[in-house]
């Protein structure tokens, strides 16, 4: 028996051979993004030209070649980078900022790219020739190699000739792949390759340096032809957007191009200086309630060079489209359109104008516009009707870390502020966008939006998934329940003069919470967890019948209103730097009385200081300008058609037209759904009034208070 020791051993660490192969195999998610790795390397290359060729496909022998007329590498190259796996040489040189002799910056950085190649196929041969070298050719056969136990056992012989593929002057390297993993390469997956390596130069920047990229399948030219001209298709586009964030300033361009055969002139505008106003994240959970945590101090709403940090400049071009059948049959080719949108629809993201995959992928719903769809579906545009790009510098967009296997960058803080640029820039496209579909609306007579359509169809489609999943008997009861509370909300507003638009903020609702449920059906959670989340339906549906009851209506207090609201707010007063003017809360102020549903009342006031806060720090940014923030609140008693609250302040004010600001669904806030002034202006008609948007001068509004000026006039009914 040996004797024991306390003698430290120092042993080595003693991968196995199979540990190459491991790391292309499960460092990339598939064969085409395999493709992709291989073409970004003959860019960091400097290669101006890639081909890639897949040959042979249908045979027991197809192979994949790629090809490029870039630097190429020699002997001393291949020794101490190409075969030393996670070499930092391109890390050094991006930190470094050492560009290349065509200006770039290398796209790699871990030293893993180069595994791709095993990642396709078992067999590998490597051609290379560097400027003034003989050409290099490597070779690999992993059915060998894995013969070996350790890494430091698996040799690979590397020979040196006289050129045979890259003659006379040509440098480059061309990678041949054969015993192929995946065989199957059917034409539909060709075509997704194509679409891929295409793609992975931006199409909506210039260049100062070529680079180029081509797929060949000799056996099958037609799988590779037929793609649709972009350039041609984007012209059809009705919109078109374009957007920088510098310094946090934002410059922004929007067209409304027209629509062939609908009498709408279009409209440009042009913005140069303006403020990004930024969405505030949100954590929703399974039944759509906001779980985001809560502060008393004011969140930064208005970007500023702060939130550009690591980021750098930003800039972003989108196309936008209208799937509304009666329109894409004036764009032509209507079908070649939506299969274009199908395939290519979302946002891309570009880095020195090369591409970050797999952004803007179909499935790919970084920004989450298909879910904001969801929330706001009247204004938000979703990833089947926008070909976007955004484009990076990668000098300066140090802090965005893409993932060891290339699915996009690491979700940093760093990437949590790019989407809020993002969506804040969307922001602005889709409020002047609704403006013109709005009126395509009214012009096609299709005026109404859909949101107000029958709630029949969404309720059985709620039925249908019950029955197929086998809990009919648990939730047909609710489901009844929720279309009887819906059919009896609609006859009251119809009663109510509520018609059309005035069903369209209760339909959304209702819409969100069906979607929920019939989602939570599907997946086939648990049974009470559906059940929940259908007496959650239940219970919105009966707080919007609350609102609909007029017989809490009684005399009350309209100086003790607004003292209320005050009271409310104070810790925003303060924590907002908000500096409150209210004449009629003086001791000496007049009071008036009217009758109406206090709570409601207070609700559609409060939604107005709600407004007034945001606005003010849109205008007077957090820092020493906040302190110039002021509210003004006053009863006119002179007021045409009877006394009035009367709400001003200094923010930015209003740029819409009364009859857009009191629709549902129109917000100029990012994250805002449109629904606030709607509410107000419904509640003040429920109680005999209505919500006005007056001149200063009209509600007697002080000066110094040049923003929004709104007023709830109550009439002249109900005086005690």
């Amino acid at each position: 028996m040996s004797k024991p020791t306390d003698d430290a051993v120092n042993l080595p660490f003693r991968p196995r051979a199979r540990l190459l192969q491991l790391l292309g195999d499960q460092l990339i998610g598939s064969p085409r993004l395999a493709v992709f790795e291989l073409v970004k390397n003959a860019y960091d290359a400097d290669a101006e030209a890639v081909t890639v060729t897949l040959k042979g496909l249908q045979t027991a022998n197809p192979t994949i070649v790629v090809e490029d007329d870039g630097d190429g590498m020699a002997l001393a190259t291949i020794r101490d980078i190409w075969l030393v796996p996670a070499h930092d040489h391109r890390e050094v040189q991006r930190k470094a900022l050492k560009r290349t002799r065509l200006n770039r910056l290398p796209l790699g950085e871990k030293g893993l790219g180069r595994f791709a190649v095993h990642k396709l196929g078992d067999y590998i041969e490597l051609v290379t020739r560097a400027k003034g070298q003989s050409e290099c050719v490597v070779r690999i056969d992993w059915s060998v190699l894995m013969e070996k136990q350790f890494l430091s056992e698996a040799k690979v012989a590397v020979e040196t000739r006289k050129p045979e593929v890259f003659k006379g002057t040509r440098t480059g390297t061309r990678l041949t792949i054969s015993k192929l993993r995946d065989a199957t390469w059917t034409r539909g997956e060709v075509r997704r390759l194509l679409r891929q390596i295409t793609s992975i130069a931006s199409p909506f920047t210039h260049r100062s340096d070529r680079f180029e990229t081509e797929l060949k399948v000799p056996e099958h030219p037609d799988w590779v032809s037929g793609i649709p001209d972009v350039d041609v298709l984007l012209k059809r586009a009705p919109w078109y957007f374009r957007f920088s964030l510098e310094d946090g300033v934002l410059e922004w361009t929007y067209e409304f191009r027209g629509i062939t055969g609908i009498k709408l002139a279009p409209r440009k505008i042009v913005k140069e200086a303006a403020t990004l106003q930024i969405a505030q994240e949100r954590d929703i959970d399974i039944y759509g309630t906001d779980q985001g945590t809560k502060s008393a101090k004011p969140k930064k709403v208005t970007a500023d060079e702060a939130l550009s940090d690591g980021i750098g400049a930003v800039t972003g071009e989108f196309y936008v489209f209208d799937r509304d059948q009666d329109i894409l049959t004036k764009l032509g080719d209507s079908q070649l359109v939506q299969n274009f949108l199908d395939e290519s629809g979302g946002v891309r993201v570009y880095r020195d104008s090369i591409r970050v995959y797999n952004y803007g992928e179909p499935g790919d719903d970084w920004l989450g516009l298909d879910l904001r769809r969801v929330n706001t579906p009247t204004r938000n545009i979703s990833r089947n009707i926008v070909i976007g790009a955004i484009d990076l510098s990668l000098e300066h967009s140090n802090k965005l870390t893409e993932k060891t296997n290339r699915e996009g960058f690491v979700e940093n803080d760093a990437y949590r502020r790019l989407r809020q640029i993002v969506l804040g820039a969307l922001a602005v496209l889709e409020v002047e966008r609704k403006i013109d579909k709005d009126n395509i609306r009214a012009l096609t007579g299709k005026g109404h939006d859909p949101e107000t359509a029958n709630i029949t169809q969404p309720l059985q489609a709620l039925r249908d998934a019950a029955k197929k999943h086998h809990i009919s008997k648990e939730l047909d009861p609710l489901i009844n329940k929720a279309e009887k509370n819906y059919n009896e909300m609609r006859d009251t507003m119809l009663r109510a003069g509520l018609s059309g638009m005035g069903l369209a903020i209760v339909f959304h609702e209702i819409e969100q919470g069906v979607r929920v449920l019939h989602d939570a059906i599907e997946a086939g959670r648990s049974l009470d967890s559906v059940q929940v989340q259908a007496r959650e339906l239940v219970r919105i549906l009966d707080g919007f019948s609350e609102l609909l009851r007029k017989g809490e209506q009684r005399p009350n207090s309209v100086k003790h209103l607004i003292k209320r609201a005050r009271d409310i707010n104070r810790v925003r007063f303060r924590s907002h730097e908000v500096k409150l003017v209210c004449p009629a809360l003086e001791d000496d102020a007049p009071d008036v009385e009217r009758s109406f549903a206090f709570g409601l009342l207070l609700g559609a006031l409060n939604n107005l200081l709600d407004n007034a806060f945001y606005w003010l720090q849109v205008r007077w940014p957090e820092g020493r300008s906040a302190s110039r923030r002021k509210l003004y609140i006053n009863v006119e008693m002179d007021f045409a058609g009877g006394p009035a609250i009367i709400v001003a302040d200094n923010g930015p004010g209003f740029q819409d037209d009364p009859e857009r600001l009191r629709r549902p669904f129109f917000s100029r806030r990012p994250d805002g759904m449109g629904v606030g002034l709607y509410y107000t202006n419904m509640v003040m008609e429920l109680n005999g009034g209505r919500l006005v948007f007056p001149d200063a001068e009209d509600a007697n509004v002080p000066d110094g208070f040049d923003g929004a000026v709104l007023a709830l006039v109550f009439g002249q009914g109900g005086k005690t």
